[in-house]
Order: structure tokens, then sequence, then C-alpha cells
């Protein structure tokens, strides 16, 4: 298996398009106009609306330039130590490569080949060579979360692990600890953009539409009301458009970073897991209006890859990645987590929403699927061995809208102004904000992150102990021991807390 049980890593339980767009005369950089703007507006729970369509995406990931679940025209490669420059030029002229580049964060190479060429035999082909280390294709990755109805009215999520006595041993850790949130950005700036957005195809339906260009438009960004405060955010990190800039155009990683750290006691919105600890944003995944607006890179393994390296290197001491793939082992990821969790760092990963499109292995799972209001594994949650433990994701195909986990994110009316088609298409805004149900093993995962961040906050830094504290505590769901649906059982934060000797 690709991640055979790695201690300090846990998988909890999630679309992608393929945008053509028109080129235009803007440059592929972002022009930041103003570093300030109105302060966000908050348009409250929206319970009643319809759910999320699903995004003009494939059911798998599809690069926007190839539609196949790759980067045509290049490939990640590693060499042994030691190995000659001419050695590396000899081996990759076999594939026909013309250049090799070195990018920032990364200890492998993206090696560029003809463009009609097969990524994945070319990277076999050099995988061979004795010198080499490993080579892949660079294989898109995307959020792991299935979009659904977005708004709901309480947070049952936190009574099905028993927080409200886990919060009494440790209200939500402090400053000091640095959670990674590995994902589309996060909404913790205000800025407007100006950028020029051209026509585009993509999906409308069951057909492919033309959107119209909308010219140069000022495009608002503002922080979440209830997630930004003072000296909140530390070393924001884009590299979907390399630049310190990770804003988020679509929603996922705001809401994620609100189930870790969301801003708790302050009479406003809801409640987070750790809500004292500062936020990394690293943006590693592009979403539709990054590609729209001509973003130059799109989230693939190794851009993933080096956002973690970014991470560690950066002081996050544990990473939420509620991202994956289906398809082959990535040894880049793989070698990306070990180097995460060798430096003390916690990693948790969302296990998949693919159990019933076959129940394929996600990458870079490794623990924790969904479970829905009634403790039960939800429908699209992945299993198999490597399934380490479960937490709250939701099942609103059981409980309805209000079956799903609720945190501040945009509204979304603002934002997916495609999905209405090119009639009422419009530029969108991200300022404006409510309070949104989503369900998913990416909704899980950050429940497991912020439980690490308790843990490490009280002493328990090895990434291994961390692991073994959740692992010996978890409410045991399934057949007696570690099963492929529930691995040990639910996340039990007040049971671990107290089994290490810190009894209120």
């Amino acid at each position: 298996m690709f991640l055979s049980k790695s201690a300090g890593v846990l998988t909890v339980l999630t679309l992608a398009v393929g945008i053509v767009a028109a080129q235009d005369s803007m440059p592929r950089y972002r022009t930041f106009i103003s570093d300030t703007t109105l302060p966000g507006i908050d348009t409250g729970i929206r319970d009643n609306d319809a759910p999320r369509p699903p995004r003009p995406y494939a059911a798998d990931s599809v690069s926007r330039s190839s539609g196949e679940p790759y980067l045509r025209g290049s490939i990640a490669v590693k060499f042994r130590p030691g190995t000659a420059a001419a050695a590396e030029r000899l081996m990759t002229t076999r594939i026909g490569a013309t250049t090799m580049d070195a990018p920032s964060y990364a200890d492998f190479q993206i090696v560029t080949i003809d463009e009609q060429a097969d990524p994945e035999a070319a990277a076999a082909t050099l995988a061979k060579q004795p010198d080499v280390e490993f080579a892949q294709a660079r294989y898109r990755v995307h959020p792991m979360f299935v979009p659904n109805d977005p708004l709901y009215a309480q947070q049952w999520n936190y009574a099905a692990i028993d927080m409200e006595h886990a919060w009494d041993l440790n209200p939500g850790a402090t400053p000091s600890i640095v959670v990674a949130v590995l994902d589309s950005g996060v909404a913790y700036r205000n800025a407007v953009l100006r950028r020029s957005i051209p026509s585009w195809r993509g999906p409308f339906g069951f057909t492919i539409a033309t959107f119209p260009a909308l010219g140069v438009v000022d495009i608002p960004f503002a922080a979440a009301p209830d997630l930004a405060g003072p000296n909140r955010f530390v070393a924001p990190r884009d590299f979907i458009w390399d630049d310190t800039d990770p804003l988020d155009l679509d929603g996922h990683g705001t809401h994620v970073a609100g189930t870790i750290g969301q801003l708790t006691n302050n009479s406003v919105g809801v409640a987070g897991m750790a809500f004292n600890v500062r936020i990394m944003p690293v943006k590693v995944i592009d979403s539709i209006w990054d590609d729209i607006l001509g973003s130059p890179f799109e989230g693939t393994d190794d851009v993933v890859a080096r956002g973690v390296h970014y991470a560690v290197d950066n002081g996050a001491k544990v990473l939420n990645l509620s991202i994956g793939r289906a398809g082959p082992p990535s040894p880049l990821l793989q070698e990306a987590i070990v180097y995460a969790t060798s430096h003390g760092a916690f990693v948790a990963i969302a296990a998949g929403n693919d159990f019933e499109d076959g129940n394929p292995t996600e990458w870079p799972a490794a623990y924790a699927p969904s479970i829905g209001r009634d403790r039960q594994r939800a429908y699209y949650s992945s299993t198999g061995p490597y399934v380490e433990l479960v937490a709250p994701g939701g099942n609103q195909r059981i409980g309805g809208t209000t079956a799903g986990i609720l945190q501040q994110t945009y509204d979304f009316a603002f934002v997916d102004t495609y999905v209405n088609g090119p009639t009422r298409y419009g530029p969108p805004r991200f300022d404006i904000f409510s309070y949104q149900f989503l369900q998913g093993t990416s909704m899980s995962t950050p429940h497991v992150a912020g439980f690490a961040a308790l843990l490490m906050q009280q002493g328990i830094t090895s990434p291994d102990a961390i692991e073994a504290a959740m692992e010996k505590f978890a409410t045991d769901l399934g057949p007696a021991g570690m099963d492929p649906q529930y691995g040990y059982g639910l996340i039990n934060p007040r049971a671990s807390l107290r089994g290490l000797g810190l009894a209120k």
C-alpha cells in the first residue's frame, strides 16, 4: 500500500473541471489595486437554500489543458543523491525531455517532455533507471468534499465527539500551535483584485456552454468575520498563483479552516475545535475561478508536496489535507508526508468520498472516514485497510440539510455565478459570507487536525504519540477492534485527554 500505517498521519474522509479559457491580454499573475475593503458581509444561516450544485468538473480530477487526470508536457522526477548532471541529462534524453526545473520547496525536479507524450509511460521508463529514486506523472489533486445543502442550524458534530467536556480540559489550545490548511486558500485578508475575465467554455447542465468575457473587473475579498482576528494567520503561501496571497476563490478551504479554528465564545456564529490556534493558509488546489482567471499552476501531486514542505519548514506542527485523488500511488506525496512527520508535524488527511463509485483507494489518504449524525459510516465515505479513525463529516442523505457540518464560508450565490448559465453569469464576490452546511470527508478531517492541536498543546508533541492516543481512546463503532469501515473508531477528545492524566 501507499501509506501503510505511518505514525502521525491520520486520514479522515470528496470534483474537478475542464475549463478552456480564451486568452486575454492581462498578465498571468495578479494585480491587487487595494489592500483594504469594507468588512466582510455576513448574511447569516441560509438553511432554506437549495444544495450547492455540483461544480462543473468531470467526475474525476481533470486537467483544464488536456482533459486527463494529470498534466501533459511534464513529469516529476527525483534522482538519487550523487547523480551527476550529465547522467541526469542522458537519462531524460531517452524520454524526449527538453528541460528540467527544480522548484522551490522541492527535492525533486519537474522534467519537461513532449506535449503529445504519455506522462505515465515516460515516468515508468525513467523510473527503471538505477539512478532514479522515483518518477511519476503530475496527477491533479482536488478538494475532498461532496457539495450538498450548504446551510445548517446547529453543530451536532461536536456533541457527537463530546467536545464540550474536552473543552473543559483544554479550552481551544493556544496561538503557539500553528495549523496549516493545505487547500483552496482561506478568506484571511481584505483586498481588491483587478482582473480581466475572459470568455471560457465549460459544462452547463448536460451540455458545454460558452460563457462571455466580462472584461476588466474589480473583485472584492474580505477576511471571514468569524475566523479572522489579530495575528490569526501566519506565513500565507499560494502555490497556484506562486505568490504570498492564498486567497480562497471557492470557499472549501475557508469552511475547513473554520472547523479547525473558528472563533469561539465571541457571541458570533459557530465554534471551532481549537479556536485559539494560528492558521497557516497554504493554497495547493485551484478552483474554477482560479482556472477562469488564468492561474499559472494547477493543483497536482508535486504542488501539494511543495506545500507540505513549505508548511513544515515555516513552523506548522499540524497539517490538514482535506484533499486527494483516486488513481495510482504517489511517491511524491508519500515522501512529503514522511518529511512532515519526521520533522515533528502531525498530518490529517481525508480518506475519500468515492465509496459508491467503486471505493477506489484515495491518495494521499491514510485514515478517518466520515460518520453522520447517527454515528454510522456516511454513504460516500471510502473504506479500506488504511482507515484509522472516523470523525463527523455529515450524511444529508439520511438526515437532510441539518445533517451537514456547519461553518462560515462564502455565500455561494455570489461565488458560483456560473451555475445558472451564460445569460445570468457575472463576476464573483468574495466578501459576502454565510453559514453553510457541507458534507464530506473534507469536513471530518479538520476535526482530527483540531484534536491534534489540543493534544500538542498538552505536550504530546510526537506525531506517533498523538496518533496512538487518538486510537487508544477512540470509541469503537464497528466490529471489535480495528475494521476497514471505522478503523479504531470515532475520535474521542475528552477520553484521550482524561486518559493522559488530564481528568477534570
